[in-house]
């Protein structure tokens, strides 16, 4: 399996220890995790970097970084993660070999302020909605997001998943997006 992913404009690659340098420009602004939780410190990012690039299924969920492929410049990441349902953050015990756990696959994206509106976010959740079917035999990938968060709604919509209302997740309550892979496969021909 291929684990890196080209766009049209980016290039998505499996997290790195090398990659704490992007972790701590999205993680630790406060603009940034507006609607994601509490930033984190550049020591905790760098703490925790060996635990962000942990991967599952055989390497097909973990987080991507999302490189510019014309300069090379980090400009966020892209997420294939075990849901979170009481926690308020990813369970990474659930990851790690090669089954895929037993939880909704969120897919999600973080990018630095720089790279917002220019239509990243959506590129890097397409590609790896195709990712995830074209690679594992998930039926469904989630994705949910603050209820006052329009501008992922709208990127969620615009890469075909279905608002359900809401659900619990991160420890409380989100907006639950879906798309199953019989509507994923309709909507490639």
């Amino acid at each position: 399996m291929q684990l890196t992913i080209e766009t049209p404009r980016l290039l998505l690659r499996p997290n790195t220890l090398n990659d704490w340098d992007i972790g701590i420009q999205v993680l630790s602004d406060p603009e940034v995790m507006r609607y994601v939780g509490a930033p984190l410190s550049p020591e905790d990012v760098r703490k925790h970097m060996p635990t962000f690039i942990r991967r599952s299924a055989g390497g097909a969920i973990g987080i991507w970084i999302a490189e510019h492929r014309a300069t090379g410049e980090k400009i966020g990441d892209g997420i294939l993660l075990p849901l979170p349902i009481e926690a308020d953050d990813t369970e990474w015990e659930l990851m790690g070999g090669d089954e895929m756990p037993d939880r909704d696959i969120e897919v999600g994206y973080l990018l630095k302020p720089s790279a917002w509106g220019h239509g990243y976010a959506s590129e890097i959740c397409a590609a790896l909605i195709d990712f995830g079917f074209e690679n594992t035999n998930l039926e469904e990938i989630v994705a949910v997001t603050d209820p006052d968060n329009g501008a992922s709604r709208r990127v969620l919509i615009k890469c075909g998943l279905i608002n359900h209302g809401m659900r619990r997740a991160y420890g409380g309550e989100t907006t639950d997006f879906r798309i199953s892979r019989a509507a994923w496969e309709r909507n490639q021909s």
